[in-house]
């Protein structure tokens, strides 16, 4: 588990990664605080994880899914999240910041604006009762702003001392609705085949390229599989990796679809390892797999099993900054 690992210009002194999990420890406009400084400050000095995913930060105050929610939103962010990164590397780790837009998921009263999706469908992990309001379908000009939003955010990201950033299309946020036919039922050049559904990610990762240099790792979090009826598959997965990678991903973190980030009767460690090594034989870029790892025996046994080229570890890390010291 100590092996080393080269992401672009990153090097990395182990194979064992704190995945993102929302702590919502953050002030209600989603600057950083004591407390989550603290949180990630025990976090990294374990020296098992050799990097830190912090937990997802919205792009734009109309993509912010919950209270207390990390913001990279507003160059008022850049300060605290320079406390941040700094407290990460302190430990030892390298942190790579995790880029997100709620979609519809967003909630309108936290935010005071509509949601907005890639179609005025209701969410397949919210309630459809007659009285819920579906988001709003996105306008091509108002995705062309997404784009330059999440540009400037990676921007803000590398100011703060973040090694790499990583753009989140999964657990049903708004790239993922645009990736899954259950949430993505448009016509244009953004929707109908899977070729079109990743449209929008090949801008975004162009763009955020721009702006962070050629040099400067970028990831990005896949929800491959819906896992369920009619939505996204592990062929879908194994085909959109092969997309970003020849777009310029440097790694792919692979979670759920519109399952989030569990699936339905698994609890085994790695219950994504389908996926992860229908990918990994797909793309020559590392790939990051979590779920279900529960100790670094759990954590040793995928790595030599081929079944990805990284293992994150989230619960339990969640509960016990000394996971594994034991």
């Amino acid at each position: 588990m100590k092996d080393t690992l080269n992401i672009r210009s990153m090097k990395l002194d182990g194979r064992i990664v704190m995945p993102p999990l929302g702590t919502y420890k953050c002030t209600e406009d989603g600057r950083v605080t004591e407390s989550i400084l603290d949180y990630y400050a025990a976090r990294a000095r374990n020296p098992l994880i050799s990097m830190i995913i912090t937990e997802h930060s919205f792009i734009a105050l109309q993509g912010r899914s919950q209270a207390r929610q990390m913001s990279v939103s507003d160059d008022g962010d850049i300060e605290g999240l320079r406390k941040l990164t700094d407290v990460i590397h302190a430990g030892g780790a390298k942190t790579i910041c995790q880029l997100n837009h709620g979609g519809s998921t967003a909630v309108a009263g936290l935010n005071g604006m509509p949601a907005v999706a890639p179609s005025p469908v209701a969410h397949p992990s919210r309630s459809t009762e007659k009285d819920s309001k579906l988001p709003l379908e996105l306008t091509e000009e108002q995705i062309g702003q997404l784009v330059r939003q999440y540009a400037e955010a990676a921007i803000r990201a590398k100011k703060a001392g973040y090694d790499a950033v990583e753009i989140h299309s999964a657990h049903g946020y708004l790239l993922n609705q645009f990736y899954s036919p259950l949430t993505n039922l448009r016509t244009d050049r953004y929707g109908g085949s899977l070729e079109k559904r990743l449209e929008i990610h090949r801008e975004v990762i162009a763009a955020v390229r721009e702006a962070v240099g050629s040099d400067y790792p970028v990831a990005l979090r896949l929800g491959g599989s819906d896992y369920m009826e009619g939505g996204s598959t592990i062929e879908d997965a194994v085909y959109a990796a092969k997309v970003f990678e020849e777009a310029g991903i440097d790694l792919i973190d692979l979670s759920g679809g519109m399952c989030g980030y569990m699936v339905p009767g698994r609890n085994y460690p790695g219950y994504f390892r389908d996926m992860s090594e229908a990918v990994k034989a797909a793309v020559q870029i590392p790939v990051l797999l979590t779920g279900g790892v529960k100790t670094p025996a759990d954590a040793e046994k995928l790595l030599e099993e081929n079944a990805a080229d990284l293992i994150g570890v989230g619960r339990e890390l969640f509960k016990n900054a000394d996971w594994g010291l034991q």
